[in-house]
C-alpha cells in the first residue's frame, strides 16, 4: 500500500490523476512493493495472486497507451526503466 505522500509524489510528476502514464507510474510502485514483500514471504498465495493482477492490469494499460500514442508509450516506458 503506498501512503499518500508517496502518491502524491508520482501524481505531481505527471499532474494528471486519471491520465495512463500517472496510472502506471502508481501501478509500478505498487508492483515494486509487492516484489518485495514476496521475496520476503514466498509462500504468501494471496499477495503473490493480487501482484498478477497488477502487472496484468499495468500491461494492459501500456498497450492501450501504445495503440493510442505511441510517441507517449515509448517516453513512458523510458522514463518508468520498463523494459517493452
Amino acid at each position: 500500500m503506498l501512503t499518500k505522500k508517496e502518491k502524491e509524489e508520482v501524481l505531481k510528476e505527471y499532474n494528471d490523476t486519471g491520465g495512463t502514464e500517472a496510472q502506471v507510474a502508481l501501478l509500478t510502485k505498487r508492483i515494486e512493493r509487492f516484489f518485495d514483500h514476496m521475496k520476503k514471504n514466498p509462500k504468501d498465495l494471496h499477495s503473490k495472486r493480487g501482484l498478477l493482477g497488477m502487472v496484468s492490469k499495468r500491461r494492459k494499460l501500456l498497450s492501450y497507451l501504445k495503440k493510442e500514442d505511441e510517441e507517449r508509450y515509448k517516453n513512458l516506458i523510458k522514463r518508468m526503466g520498463l523494459k517493452k
